[in-house]
This record gives structure tokens, C-alpha cells and sequence, in this order.
């Protein structure tokens, strides 16, 4: 008995994805002319029939999202995951989460899956590490996408890009700590070359170049334990230093941590800022001063721009960022010395 045609055979016949496929079938105006065109030859060649009736039963993707998270570990983007997922399905939407862990080959397999599975858009913190792999197959798809969080694909025209003004941030945190009386302030956190860690050290070094200042930067990676060594090595090797921007709260709170154990009192002795401003910024003691990017509001404003993609075809503009505060707290303000 000959097996019947199926949608992958049509799909590597005209190679392209199941999904673009499945677009076709759907008289998605998403896929060029050309390339439904070159579709439905397939089709025709290996004499694949469409039965709807069956495809209706399978149409519970419809209304699906995918969203691809690079450490779903940092509550800062767990916040994210959690006010977009509760945005979309307050609009009748569906989510599907995955971590990927920051690697670049697991977030391609997860991609990939979710597009073979015909999910309606994906929203995209990426991981760093040959975008081609991730992005590519998307564009070629023509599944709307966004990234958010951090850049990794160029091609914003395809894949707009929504953060935060990182700059703007790491100028609000140094300026307060000069404001304070400090004279040696670090930067501390972030790993060497990223392009995220960049842009938030940028408006640390402009603030530093502004006054004369020498930067003191530390490269790590972006977490307590990194931030508890970083206090050991900042108050044994460099006891000059009394300030630093955090490259996030993970960092800062690693450092408040490092600091207690030295019996450094913060305030007093050194002035500390994280980034991001997490939950536990308000609940540790002392409490973290911190750069304040409002996730929740953030996360809302996400899930809006890929429902007026979806459902208006109003694509979002190429990119976009959200303000930024600085939410004092006692770690960064100096008390006077008795």
C-alpha cells in the first residue's frame, strides 16, 4: 500500500519549513507570493491532498505563543516570562515557556520545535552565540517574532528589538554615587564583550570619562556567587574603591552578602547599586539601591505590540525602550562617620 503524502514531504520538496507549509494551507498573507507558489507545485508534484475537516481538529495551536527565555534561573526575567504570559492569555492567548539556558544551540532546538508546531509569534530573550541558527528559520517561516532583553539579530526589520535604556541607567547609579561623596567607584559584573554588558557599563564609563575618573571594572559573570567573591577582592586588593555599579541585582546582592561576611558596613564604609531592581532589592538588609526597569510594565507592553502585530498587522516599531529610575535605598547612602 502507498503511503500517503504528508506535509513534510511537501515541505522537503519544496524545501522550505512544516510551518511555512502549514501558512500556505492557511492563505497566510504572512508567506511571500512566490514562495506559497512554489508551495503549492510541491503540493501538486507529490500529490498531497489538504483535509480540512482533519486540520480543524489539530487547531489547537491556533492562538499559541511561544516564548524563549535565556535564564529563566534570574528572577528578573522570570518577572518578564510571568507578565507576558499573564497579558496574552488575559487576551484569550496561549503560552508555551522554555529556558534556554543561555545556550545557543538548545534555543535553536527550541525554536525550531515551536515553529514545526505552529505557534502564531514568538517572543525571544536570546541567548548569545550564532543568531543565524535561531533567527533564520523564523524569518524564512514568516512567524512573527520579537526579541526583547538583549540584541543579538540585526535584521530588526524582521525581528524588532524592545529593552531598556541601559545607558541612561548606569548614569542615574554613578552620578548618585558621586553625589554621595565617592571617590573610586567600580563596575562590577557582566561578562567581558558582551554586547549587554556594553551597554550597561556605557553609561558608567561616560559618567567617569565626564568627571576624569579612572574606571575600575570587573568582568564576571552575572551572579551572587561571582558578586560575593568581588567584595573578598575588592576589599583585600583594592581597598581604595568604596563605590560600585552592579551589572545587575544578582551581582549587588552577592556583593551585600560578601560585604556582611567582612563586617564591611555599607553606607558607611563602601555604597553599593544593583541593576534591575528585584523583589528582593526591598526585602534584604540592608536595602539594595538599584536601577529601576519596570519588568511587570514591561512585559504588558510586550504582549500588546505582538497582539497588534497578530491581529491589527501594525508591526512593531524596530526598537523600542523603556524608561529607566533609580530607586534609593539605604546601600548606596553614605551616613556620616562619628
Amino acid at each position: 500500500m502507498t503511503k500517503r503524502p504528508t506535509i513534510l514531504d511537501v515541505a522537503r520538496t519544496a524545501r522550505v519549513s512544516k510551518s511555512t507549509v502549514s501558512l500556505v494551507l492557511q492563505s497566510s498573507s504572512l508567506v511571500k507570493a512566490e514562495t506559497a507558489e512554489t508551495v503549492r507545485a510541491a503540493m501538486a508534484e507529490v500529490g498531497y491532498v489538504y483535509n480540512r475537516a482533519a486540520a480543524n481538529l489539530r487547531s489547537t495551536s491556533v492562538g499559541l505563543i511561544g516564548l524563549v527565555i535565556n535564564d529563566l534561573r534570574n528572577p528578573f526575567f522570570t518577572e518578564f516570562a510571568t507578565s507576558v504570559q499573564m497579558a496574552l492569555s488575559a487576551k484569550g492567548y496561549a503560552t508555551v515557556v522554555a529556558n534556554s539556558d543561555e545556550d545557543p544551540d538548545l534555543q535553536a532546538q527550541l525554536i525550531g520545535s515551536m515553529i514545526e508546531h505552529g505557534v502564531s509569534a514568538l517572543i525571544i530573550s536570546p541567548a548569545y552565540g550564532e543568531p543565524e541558527r535561531s533567527f533564520g528559520p523564523i524569518i524564512r517561516a514568516g512567524v512573527p517574532a520579537m526579541q526583547v532583553l538583549r540584541q543579538v539579530e540585526a535584521r530588526r526589520d524582521h525581528i524588532p528589538f524592545s529593552s531598556f535604556d541601559y545607558i541612561r541607567g548606569g548614569e542615574l547609579a554613578t552620578r548618585h554615587l558621586l553625589e554621595q561623596g565617592a571617590k573610586n567607584i567600580a563596575f562590577v559584573g557582566g561578562l567581558e564583550g558582551r554586547a549587554i554588558t556594553n551597554e550597561r557599563m556605557a553609561g558608567y564609563l561616560k559618567v567617569m570619562a565626564e568627571t576624569g575618573s579612572e574606571p575600575l571594572v570587573f568582568h564576571g559573570r552575572s551572579s551572587r556567587s561571582f558578586g560575593n567573591a568581588a567584595a573578598d577582592l575588592i576589599t583585600n586588593k583594592h581597598p581604595e574603591i568604596d563605590a560600585a555599579v552592579c551589572f545587575n541585582d544578582l551581582v549587588a546582592l552577592g556583593m551585600l552578602s560578601g560585604f556582611a561576611r567582612l563586617g564591611r558596613k555599607l553606607g558607611k564604609e563602601f555604597c553599593l547599586v544593583g541593576f534591575d531592581d528585584i523583589e528582593e532589592c526591598a526585602q534584604v538588609w540592608p536595602q539594595l539601591s538599584s536601577v529601576s526597569c519596570d519588568i511587570a510594565a514591561f512585559g504588558q507592553h510586550t504582549a500588546s505590540a505582538m497582539l497588534e502585530w497578530l491581529e491589527k498587522d501594525k508591526h512593531p516599531e524596530t526598537e523600542y525602550r523603556a524608561g529607566v529610575e533609580l530607586i534609593v535605598r539605604s546601600s548606596s547612602l553614605r551616613v556620616p562617620a562619628r
